[in-house]
């Protein structure tokens, strides 16, 4: 782009952070503009860089154009770890599956478990669940 620009020709951007985000690299064009004799201008922003609080302005929005995705990746990044689950409880919830071990003697507890159950019977009426034609045999 700067390798057309001719001795008092014109550079019309419509942001300065459109044109550069560093700093560095933004002061090297504006360099680069002066060597050639040639201007700056923003259609969105008021810049002369010929005056010295133009000048000001133009470091000034150059700050805040490399600020702004700067903070935009922190940002994202504290989201994202917030968002990282904590516990294999919580990562199980979000869809991740971990794998599942049997620790020693556990499967012969399980057993034991279901046989208990399965001795005792089914469960006695006042904990099964009714149907709405159920409710209406009640006293």
């Amino acid at each position: 782009m700067l390798d057309f620009l001719r001795k008092g020709g014109l550079l019309m951007v419509t942001r300065i952070d459109g044109l550069a985000r560093p700093i560095g690299d933004l002061q090297d064009i504006v360099r680069a503009i002066k060597a050639r004799d040639a201007s700056l201008k923003a259609t969105e922003q008021p810049i002369d860089t010929g005056t010295a609080a133009g000048k000001c302005f133009l470091d000034m929005l150059g700050v805040f154009a490399e600020f702004e995705p700067n903070l935009r990746r922190e940002r994202q990044l504290e989201g994202i770890a917030k968002a990282k689950p904590r516990t294999w409880r919580q990562r199980s919830m979000m869809g991740h599956r971990q794998r599942f071990t049997w620790r020693p003697g556990q499967r012969a507890a399980m057993k034991r478990k279901a046989n208990r159950r399965a001795r005792r019977g089914p469960a006695p009426p006042s904990a099964a669940v009714l149907s709405a034609a159920d409710e209406r045999r009640l006293p």
